[in-house]
């Protein structure tokens, strides 16, 4: 029985969402991040990936040393 693996990405909130835009802590938020150094281990897809990007100046992504 193999089960479907699913690619997973590591981030971390390393900025602080005060003096952001409305749409950035919004973008934040919908990462399920709200506090500073707070990791989500979430899906790596096409839309968790658009949505690093646009705050990439406050998270950071961690590599899992194997």
């Amino acid at each position: 029985m193999a089960a479907n693996k699913k690619k997973t990405i590591k981030i971390r909130q390393t900025g602080s969402p005060i003096r952001r835009r409305a749409d950035q802590r919004a973008t934040l938020v919908g990462l399920g991040l709200n506090k500073m150094q707070k990791v989500r281990e979430l899906e790596d897809t096409p839309s968790v990936r658009g949505m690093i990007r646009k705050v990439q100046h406050l998270v950071e992504i961690i590599e899992d040393a194997v």
